[in-house]
């Protein structure tokens, strides 16, 4: 029987994120096991695990704000952006004052344009950019456009700083400490990162490898898992009949007089079961089932 819910996990330093899954897949005894948000090995922190059908929420998790505590170094340029890579460039920041700073950090809210680093998960004729970057193949990345809502300088104590980021999806934490020592002058790397949040999924919440293990060696893990639905919570939810469910499980469009407004709904059945996340079509005035899960 599929298991189905999603695991808060505070990945470790030097664990990859890919390291999870497939310990959490071995523990579990579930097949369909998958991260949300990739983790650099050097980073820490939110890891939100999927298990079973919920692995079909990872686009909405996807689509919510995450927060960052990110300590950047200056000075410093590396061919990762970040501590794990060999150094490129050295710069001189002496110079460089905690006003320069606080009036660099605004240029970087709002809507910017990014170019993704060589080393990630990201693909170029099918191959994972990281990929190339180890066989010493550079290949031409477009910028894109990506969504920083706050960022807030934390800590100043030269040549490093620690900013807290509240950021969009497919914001590169590395790409944004190399862009600010690049308009500094003196270059930059992320020395460390901490995931705060992702979603609505929290450090505060989340649970280490070891409180993992020690669930699955007690048989305890599965009160960890958060309901799939949880994720749609901003939705809202509908009550349906028999005969509504029935439409629901068979992809049939229905009317809903419960939901006045939005593009989307949860469904529950009438004993409470979540049944379907439904889609508003307005040329018909009628819900289509968009995502239809299994009792």
């Amino acid at each position: 029987m599929s298991i189905n819910g999603i695991l808060n996990i505070n990945k470790p330093a030097g664990k990859t994120s890919v390291w999870v899954v497939s310990l959490v897949r071995r523990y579990s005894g579930e097949r369909h096991v998958g991260h949300v948000g990739t983790l650099d090995p050097l980073a820490v922190g939110v890891l939100p695990i999927c298990l079973g059908q919920a692995a079909r929420m990872s686009a909405f998790i996807l689509a919510e704000h995450k927060t960052y505590l990110a300590e950047i170094e200056l000075g410093i340029s590396t061919e990762t952006d970040d501590s794990e890579g060999k150094i490129t460039q050295v710069g001189d920041p002496s110079h460089i004052t905690l006003e320069q700073i606080e009036k660099l950090l605004p240029h970087f809210t709002g809507l910017i344009l990014q170019r993704p680093p060589m080393y990630s998960a990201l693909k170029h004729e099918g191959k994972r950019l990281y990929h190339l970057a180890r066989a010493g193949i550079e290949v031409e990345r477009d910028e894109r456009e990506v969504e920083v809502f706050r960022i807030e300088l934390l800590q100043w104590q030269p040549p490093r700083f620690t900013i807290a980021v509240e950021c969009g999806k497919g914001t590169y934490i590395r790409s944004l400490a190399h862009d600010i020592g690049h308009r500094l002058g003196c270059g930059a790397h992320l020395k460390g990162l901490v995931r705060t949040s992702c979603g609505p999924f929290n450090i505060r919440d989340s649970i280490t490898i070891h409180q993992l293990e020690d669930a699955f060696e007690n048989d305890y893990w599965q009160d960890l898992l958060y309901p799939m639905d949880m994720v749609l919570e901003n939705y809202t939810a509908a009550i349906v009949d028999t005969e509504q469910e029935r439409a629901i499980r068979n992809g049939r469009p229905l009317s809903l007089s419960s939901v006045s407004s939005g593009e989307h709904c949860r469904a529950y059945s009438l004993d409470g079961r979540f049944l379907a996340l439904l889609r508003f079509l307005p040329e018909g005035g009628v819900w289509q089932p968009e995502k239809v899960f299994p009792d």
